[in-house]
């Protein structure tokens, strides 16, 4: 009998104490900061706070300042994490996006067929009319929006430089049978031109830019169509497309377009989708090249990040597993180039050895 009271008492002790055990606490989930449209406030969150490696923010500071970095940030959930500036370059200073400006067109690309005053599905001609290259009729009438977007239009890439006149853009595949990085993608800023009934300006200025609080506006540079802002206005776009065309409450693009740009687009290089090159993919192509390279644009940086990237190195950054923003504005790392180089690689061993 003493025996089985004792099992009994031990019985009692181990539900009584079951019974009192506290869940703990789940811990709450940190929301995206947004910063507001107007003034220089915005939050910023500690290398400590986020538990990442104070001993390797010089190093990365010490690269950054040799490779002719002008401006740098480090966004984490929408907080400044790193902000600095280098070689005489401020806050308050433009400086050029480049080929980075790319994914601006993309997105009001975007925007404008979310306003059905477009579809990428239909041919260029049908919004700035025929004759807008030097390729038959029938040539030309392949050509959609979307191969515009997608550097599949089939042009010559090569012989007649970022030139964009009728007599320039001539035939060299039919379009979606090759891709080919060209400046023919600026045609879409004519398209939403003639379809909004606006410039391309205004259109843009009123749907995007003064939208999320960036500042700076377009120039012509040559034959080519480029932006230029601060630094923090490149991450406050950097910040939109980590919400998924988002800004706070206020959806600037819809999910559905912004999923199939910063996704492969076409079959041919897979590190591509609307003017936005994507990390990770099995293989990939660089700029005036057919090559197929086998692996990753940048094997040092996660998997999931997708890039605006700019002649001399101008980076836009976007990388949802890690809820961060990296952008880079500067003069080149090392020699001219279009948009990838080396100086990626190197820079992603600096970042990552923020957080591993």
């Amino acid at each position: 009998m003493p025996k089985t009271i004792y099992s009994f008492l031990i019985l009692l002790l181990c539900f009584g104490c079951n019974s009192e055990t506290v869940e703990p606490a789940p811990t709450p989930t940190e929301t995206i900061y947004f910063p507001p449209l107007t003034g220089t406030i915005w939050e910023t969150k500690s290398i400590a706070g986020l538990g990442w490696k104070q001993t390797a923010v010089q190093p990365l500071l010490d690269y950054l300042e040799l490779k002719h970095t002008k401006g740098f940030i480090i966004l984490v959930n929408g907080r400044i994490v790193m902000e600095n500036y280098f070689n005489g370059h401020s806050a308050s200073a433009n400086w050029y996006w480049a080929s980075a400006g790319k994914t601006l067109t993309s997105t009001l690309t975007g925007i404008a067929q979310q306003e059905n005053i477009i579809n990428i599905n239909n041919k260029v001609s049908q919004y700035i009319g025929t004759g807008w290259t030097s390729e038959t009729l029938a040539q030309e009438n392949l050509i959609t929006c979307k191969n515009l977007l997608t550097m599949t239009s089939g042009i010559e890439d090569i012989a007649n430089g970022d030139d964009v006149s009728p007599s320039s853009l001539q035939y060299k595949a039919d379009a979606g049978t090759r891709w080919a990085y060209h400046n023919v993608y600026v045609k879409l800023q004519d398209v939403i031109a003639q379809a909004s009934g606006q410039t391309w300006n205004a259109y843009f200025n009123a749907k995007l830019r003064d939208k999320i609080g960036m500042d700076g506006a377009w120039f012509q540079s040559g034959n080519n169509s480029v932006y230029g802002s601060t630094t923090r206005s490149m991450a406050r776009f950097g910040l939109l497309m980590y919400n998924k065309g988002k800004w706070d409450n206020t959806i600037i693009l819809n999910e559905t377009y912004f999923n199939e740009a910063t996704n492969t687009s076409q079959t041919i290089n897979l590190g591509y989708g609307y003017l936005w090159w994507l990390n990770g993919k099995s293989s990939y192509h660089l700029p005036q090249s057919q090559l197929t390279i086998p692996g990753s644009i940048i094997p040092t940086a996660p998997n999931d990040m997708f890039m605006a990237l700019g002649k001399n190195d101008q980076k836009t950054y976007v990388i949802p597993s890690k809820k961060m923003v990296v952008i880079r504005m500067a003069d080149a790392a090392d020699n001219v180039n279009l948009a990838l180089s080396d100086f990626d690689e190197t820079l992603w061993q600096k970042i990552s050895a923020l957080y591993q």
